[in-house]
């Protein structure tokens, strides 16, 4: 949940109601002294359930379709697997005409919770977080917000299940980065066992500048790959559980021995490696997550919903679900 917020932050929402944007920031600039900022607070495991708060005189009656609506966007937007852990306050007029507030408390399995203020115009379609400035959330739109994957070069990738797979997960990664190393284990377990033949991982090379090795593992996966594509999965798998050993020294000399292990060509793998087209797609993968943002890895792409980082177990199979047997195509209610 808190990765998400993070994330979030930096992302602009384009076309809501331009006349909010001022009012609401003047009114995040003083709530700011009034609230804490966006936290994760631990509650005692015997905490008993405190009572509901009674309304202040001046807040607004409670409107159940509203508050359902507002749930339903919070919980996808939010990524939260079950509804119940989503509180809302009552809905308070402020100072300022036409601007409400009230507060969202989110809670999870293991007894931490994140409380929020939220500020809205009176039919609560625009919201904004006093403790994520900045960031208008527009209520009225999909609130997957999917990217658009028509530019993604995705032919010729690396593929692990079936392409007959209902639902497609296209992953940017680098195989430096141990939070990649710990997603791969959770999508390789997905696709072979607990989604078996419904789900298919894409695989785009992302290596960050700050990982001085990533570049020369991805090149020899790539040229791995072209020689039997299955062996591209069994040089991810060595580089993760490996990264604690390999260095920009001895990277060529573990890709030798996997190699070797694998039964593959050397001097053809070495040839490719000097060559140019392996690193020209690691090069087009790159522009590709620079194209739709992507600034961290792993970086998740579910269904187009993008995800950042890999969810609490409970949130990201709720997510693939939702994917997977979508009930109605459902409409905010405008």
């Amino acid at each position: 949940m808190m990765n998400r917020l993070r994330a979030l932050a930096a992302r602009p929402l384009a076309g809501v109601a331009a006349m909010m944007l001022p009012v609401l920031l003047a009114l995040v600039a003083l709530a700011t002294f009034a609230h804490p900022a966006l936290s994760a607070t631990p509650l005692p495991a015997t905490a008993a359930p405190q009572a509901t708060e009674t309304p202040p005189p001046n807040a607004l009656p409670p409107n159940p379709a509203i508050d359902s609506r507002v749930t339903t966007y919070l919980q996808k937007r939010f990524m939260i697997d079950d509804p119940s852990h989503i509180q809302l306050g009552p809905v308070i007029p402020t100072p300022m005409s036409g601007i409400f507030s009230r507060t969202v408390k989110i809670s999870n399995d293991r007894g931490q919770s994140v409380t929020a203020t939220m500020y809205t115009n009176a039919s609560e379609e625009q919201m904004i977080l006093s403790q994520i400035a900045g960031q208008i959330y527009d209520m009225t739109k999909d609130p997957w917000e999917k990217v658009d994957l028509k530019p993604l070069h995705l032919d010729d990738r690396p593929v692990m299940g079936p392409a007959s797979a209902q639902l497609t997960i296209i992953e940017f990664a680098d195989f430096e980065c141990p939070f990649c190393a710990r997603a791969f284990g959770t999508l390789e377990t997905m696709v072979h066992s607990t989604y078996k033949d419904k789900l298919r991982v894409i695989y785009k090379n992302y290596p960050l500048n700050s990982h001085p090795w990533a570049v020369r593992a991805a090149i020899g996966a790539e040229c791995a790959r072209l020689q039997n594509p299955e062996t591209f999965w069994d040089f991810a798998r060595d580089y993760y559980s490996s990264q604690g050993s390999i260095t920009v020294q001895n990277i060529d000399d573990h890709i030798h021995a996997t190699a070797k292990r694998l039964n593959l060509d050397v001097p053809t793998l070495d040839a490719c490696m000097a060559g140019k087209a392996a690193k020209a797609r690691i090069d087009e993968d790159q522009k590709d997550g620079n194209a739709i943002f992507v600034s961290s890895t792993p970086t998740l792409l579910v269904n187009g919903i993008r995800v950042v980082g890999l969810p609490q177990e409970k949130a990201f199979d709720w997510l693939v679900n939702q994917q997977l047997n979508p009930t109605t195509k459902e409409m905010l209610r405008q």
